[in-house]
């Protein structure tokens, strides 16, 4: 049934949790995986734009270092499972805009995201990239827990 599977990750054990389920779940369905890792957006006011340049520099590479951990994972457990899988870092301010996004650009026809279980006033407050996706794309999205 389902044959591309678009999988975002962001390093949280919640994460790792879901590509262990969703690496097992595309193996038994012979589905590949897109794993995908959102990046935020440099965001700083300084008065020296030296200082600005410099710390632009340097977040762009902590990020993408984290980017490429986070991705190796994923790419390593699809590997050992024997899943097709590549995997894709862009960077955003709004991650569910990109997840949805990458889910329609690379013909997914699932989305399978981790739930960070954040409940009541915390997952008010802190917002969910999980919920947002489910209320703005049209594919299909598995929640793990």
């Amino acid at each position: 049934m389902f044959k591309h599977i678009l999988l975002p990750t962001d390093g949280s054990p919640a994460s790792e949790r879901a590509i262990a389920q969703a690496v097992a779940f595309a193996r038994d369905a012979k589905a590949r995986i897109t794993g995908l890792h959102v990046m935020q957006e440099y965001r700083l006011l300084t008065y020296q734009l030296q200082m600005l340049e410099d710390a632009r520099e340097q977040f762009a590479r902590e990020c993408q270092a984290q980017a490429d951990t986070f991705l190796a994972a994923l790419k390593d457990a699809a590997d050992k499972a024997g899943v097709p899988c590549e995997t894709v870092c862009v960077t955003g301010d709004q991650p569910y805009e990109a997840i949805v996004r990458m889910a329609e650009g690379k013909v997914c026809d699932l989305i399978v995201m981790a739930s960070h279980g954040h409940k009541g006033v915390a997952g008010f407050l802190l917002g969910s990239e999980t919920q947002k996706v489910l209320s703005h794309s049209n594919k299909p999205v598995l929640v793990l827990h």
